[in-house]
């Protein structure tokens, strides 16, 4: 059996394993991962069921590079944000600014939703979740200590990891309760940071 990695490339393939990609978000998006199944992908593109077994090795492979794929429309908006953030109370005005698009957006609170739930039934999806979250974290703690260099390194491996969970925490119970009191709770972050100055 021919190795997935050792295939050679194409554009025309390349393209094709994106279609398949995008349509298996889609039906991710509508019904969850019980709609996303081999034939439900290859009717929605058009194409022969066999090419997603050609393409990604089968339905767990495919499940895999949706995953992905959702995972980085969700978290890389957030994270490139953050990044790109001049200090603390940028990030901040930028997570106030955000939060309210991204879990009033129905398509991406659902593809949040079945990664959460995708991740906690499937060992292989919850690695690759914990992997996105971790570099994210480390990302954000590189930044950190960018911002404040006189810092020890796990100082901004700790705010790292509870700016991630905060966030990710607020985007749940907002997308729960869209009365969540965002704004106050982000006011009294930046009054902890004043005190930190």
């Amino acid at each position: 059996m021919t190795n997935l990695a050792d295939r050679p490339n194409s554009t025309r393939g390349d393209r094709r394993r994106e279609q398949l990609v995008e349509t298996g978000i889609a039906l991710l998006a509508e019904h969850g991962w019980p709609g996303v199944t081999t034939r439900a992908v290859a009717e929605r593109a058009g194409t022969n069921p066999g090419l997603i077994h050609y393409h990604f090795g089968g339905l767990p492979g495919l499940h895999a590079a949706i995953f992905r794929q959702a995972t980085h429309l969700i978290v890389g908006p957030m994270v490139a944000e953050l990044l790109g953030a001049e200090d603390e109370r940028a990030a901040l005005a930028m997570i106030r600014s955000m939060l309210p698009h991204t879990t009033g957006d129905e398509r991406t609170t659902r593809l949040a939703a079945e990664l959460i739930a995708g991740a906690t039934r499937d060992p292989a999806l919850g690695a690759m979740l914990r992997d996105e979250l971790r570099k994210a974290r480390e990302q954000i703690a590189g930044r950190l200590a960018l911002l404040r260099p006189g810092r020890p390194p796990a100082w901004a491996t700790g705010v790292a990891t509870l700016v991630v969970a905060a966030i990710d925490g607020l985007m749940l119970h907002h997308m729960i309760d869209s009365d969540l009191p965002v704004d106050e709770a982000l006011s009294s972050v930046e009054k902890l940071l004043e005190g930190d100055s």
